[in-house]
């Protein structure tokens, strides 16, 4: 006989992401798994006299939403632990933001947050805007995040802290000198603001218990948008612990796959490359898998760190013929792919201009003709070239894209400003799927504000600011439907993440992983996808989040 089930779910909408069976009046879980899908009469022969009936009325049930990029410690340490400042904030109201906060601290303690605006960068590049950073914090190390996350804001003591002086640059990166003495502006690009990071880990960095918080409230704030999988796109061991041992203690409320950092541009983490790829398996359990790398292969374009196939905007630093670079040769990522390849991971390879991109395509053209079929994933690939665009399904490399930070807003006018007419033509999402690619969806969070799939849905569909912030749309030639976006945050980011076997899609066998909303979201008003509320989350059977 078989078993009665622990929880039948009816609801007046149920959308399963299964193509076979694309709607269903009802399912049964059992054991945290789906046992039965299908109508009610066919689901409710599994009742028994212990099963929970959960009838959900008008409500609409999904797939749990699956975010294929994100930096959910990050998110969480932020949340917990840091100075959170708004996007939208001016450079008086950031600094009136450090006084309030240095006026609740003991002397010499660090300000760590962010995120100051892209488009600020420039105003911040002199001794004298350093200087005031100085006086708000009363003469306090303060690291603020650019919004890209790419990039910092450094005070005096904490350049200080760090060994950064006119004498002494980091290696890496950019070190943003003021043009009239000389001196270390505070303005720190890419890699050069890893030694503020380290020097912050060094004396105030976080407790292993903190590290565990987290994540835990990461995860938590993850479930509360709909979100029981997620890919990490760079983690530290600290990060790999708190997350192993939240779910060996039965505290880890979604599949949670890592990414292991081959190179640091940004981060500031050891160890990385080998050292780490060695330790990865120490980390695996149930629910967490290990099983990515990460390398990143460019910057970002409005710091001209982005490589692209024609130059940028002519400008007094750079001249009318540069084209940014990759952080690797054809050789050298080739080699790492391949290593990777033979440990039996897949990886996530950081390109936001196309010149990037067409180099991965390039490297995965040579590992599939050597007969290597490891997971490639291009994260952002935001701009790509015409003829590159086939080359994702022909080589079975991953779209990774991120509608959250390209739709009208700050970081497109600041593309404008060093692509020009380029950057109106970004995230080519149409096209991809018309050529077969598998497109799958994440956040960039806390890069973009919060995660929430039913914004990139949104977005993906209007090709307008989903938020109502910004007028305009960019591209929308490129528009997807609602069905297949909702497909890109749910069995394609699935998939895309080596989850494809076990969430994704309600079907038998699967996790019990789904989202309650008010209302089926994308069968209403495409411009009112965003208004739609979701009232539980559910993973493995479980209620882990419930609307207040």
């Amino acid at each position: 006989m078989t078993a009665p089930a622990d929880l039948i779910v009816t609801a007046a909408v149920i959308r399963t992401l299964d193509d076979a069976h694309p709607s269903a009046e009802a399912f049964a879980v059992r054991d945290g798994r789906i046992a039965a899908v299908g109508t009610r009469t066919e689901v409710e022969a599994l009742r028994g006299p212990g099963t929970r009936m959960l009838d959900l009325g008008d409500a609409a049930v999904y797939p749990g939403f699956a975010d294929v990029h994100n930096h959910h410690a990050l998110a969480g340490r932020t949340e917990l632990f840091e100075l959170v400042l708004p996007p939208s904030l001016t450079l008086d109201e950031i600094l009136d933001r450090v006084r309030e906060k240095a006026a609740t601290l003991p002397e010499d303690a660090w300000i760590i947050g962010g995120v100051i605006a892209s488009t600020l960068l420039p105003a911040l590049q002199s001794t004298a805007v350093r200087l005031r950073l100085d006086e708000a914090a009363g003469g306090r190390p303060v690291v603020i995040a650019e919004d890209s996350r790419h990039n910092r804001w450094a005070s005096t003591r904490a350049l200080e802290l760090a060994g950064i002086t006119q004498g002494s640059l980091p290696a890496g990166g950019i070190t943003v000198l003021d043009p009239e003495d000389g001196t270390p502006t505070g303005v720190l690009l890419e890699a050069a603001g890893i030694p503020v990071q380290e020097a912050y880990d060094r004396s105030a960095g976080l407790t292993a218990p903190q590290h565990r918080a987290a994540s835990r409230h990461g995860v938590h704030l993850a479930n509360s948008y709909g979100i029981t999988a997620f890919q990490d796109a760079g983690v530290s061991t600290d990060i790999l612990a708190a997350l192993a041992g939240l779910d060996t203690d039965g505290e880890l409320n979604a599949w949670a796959v890592s990414s292991l950092l081959i190179n640091d541009d940004i981060l500031g983490f050891q160890p990385i490359g080998s050292p780490l790829l060695e330790r990865g398996e120490e980390f695996r359990t149930a629910h967490h898998r290990p099983d990515f790398v990460k390398i990143f292969l460019d910057g970002v374009p409005p710091a001209r760190t982005a490589s692209f196939l024609e130059p940028y905007v002519a400008d007094a630093a750079h001249g009318a013929h540069f084209h940014g670079e990759t952080t690797m040769t054809a050789d050298e990522l080739y080699g790492w792919l391949r290593q990777v390849a033979e440990r039996g991971l897949g990886a996530k390879v950081h390109c936001t201009g196309d010149g990037s991109a067409h180099l991965v395509l390039d490297v995965a053209e040579r590992l599939r003709g050597e007969g290597f079929t490891t997971p490639i994933q291009i994260a952002h690939g935001q701009f790509l070239a015409d003829a590159d665009l086939a080359r994702f399904a022909a080589l079975n490399v991953i779209a990774d894209i991120s509608p959250f930070i390209w739709f009208p807003g700050v970081i497109p006018q600041m593309l404008a400003e060093v692509l020009g007419e380029r950057a109106e033509h970004s995230q080519p999402n149409r096209a991809l799927f018309d050529a077969g690619a598998l497109v799958a969806g994440g956040s960039d969070w806390p890069v973009s504000e919060s995660p929430n799939p039913l914004e990139g849905i949104q977005g993906l569909v209007t090709r307008a600011d989903p938020l109502r912030r910004a007028p305009g749309t960019l591209w929308p030639e490129q528009a997807i439907t609602a069905e297949e976006a909702l497909q890109v945050f749910t069995r394609n980011a699935a998939e895309a993440m080596g989850l494809g076997a076990e969430t994704g899609s309600l079907e038998a066998g699967k996790s019990a992983d789904f989202v309650v909303l008010d209302r089926d979201a994308i069968g209403g008003p495409a411009d009112a996808i965003i208004d739609t509320r979701v009232l539980s989350t559910w993973f493995a059977g479980r209620e882990v989040y419930t609307a207040a």
